[in-house]
């Protein structure tokens, strides 16, 4: 016990329960609490600094002019965990459309533009932008609308560009 005294290390006298008294064991390191309660009270300060910061840049007109849709922040201090909604107030007719077009791509099952067979992840896109299966992926058998011979030319019409060098005089 003297040798503890001369060196000035002390050890826990035990452990120490969690302030929130949940059961489990807390440290100083994180205020007498454990890792999850401790966990629990940063997020929840960080929310309240959230909320706070965006209610003061509504209320003073900060950048919420240039926002398509403002942001409605609720937050229930309460209880254990804190919401945020965000609540558009003004819907415009693009954003609708935008939306409903995603919602086409991403719902129906990946088939092939000629014959219909579904093809899942072995769908071969062709640049006319439409999707094949594996006999009809060729630009001949679909009857493609892309025109690789304009597009070959363009391509290499960028990549080797015309050099004229000035005329030499003549001695």
């Amino acid at each position: 016990m003297e040798s503890s005294k001369e060196t000035g290390c002390q050890a826990p006298e035990g452990p120490i329960l969690c302030i929130n008294n949940c059961g489990f064991f807390g440290s100083a390191a994180t205020m007498n609490m454990c890792s999850k309660c401790h966990k629990d009270i940063i997020l929840k300060q960080e929310q309240e600094k959230l909320v706070a910061s965006s209610i003061e840049n509504i209320v003073n007109g900060g950048s919420g002019s240039n926002w398509k849709e403002p942001v409605v922040a609720v937050a229930d201090v309460q209880s254990g965990p804190v919401e945020l909604k965000v609540v558009p107030t003004q819907a415009s007719p693009d954003s609708s459309l935008s939306q409903s077009s995603e919602m086409k791509a991403k719902g129906g099952p990946n088939k092939c533009s000629t014959c219909l067979k579904r093809v899942g992840l072995t769908g071969f896109n062709c640049r006319c932008g439409n999707l094949f299966c594996a006999v009809h992926r060729y630009s001949d058998k679909h009857d493609c609308p892309f025109d690789y011979r304009t597009a070959a030319r363009d391509a290499i019409a960028k990549a080797n560009p015309v050099v004229k060098a000035e005329k030499l005089d003549k001695i």
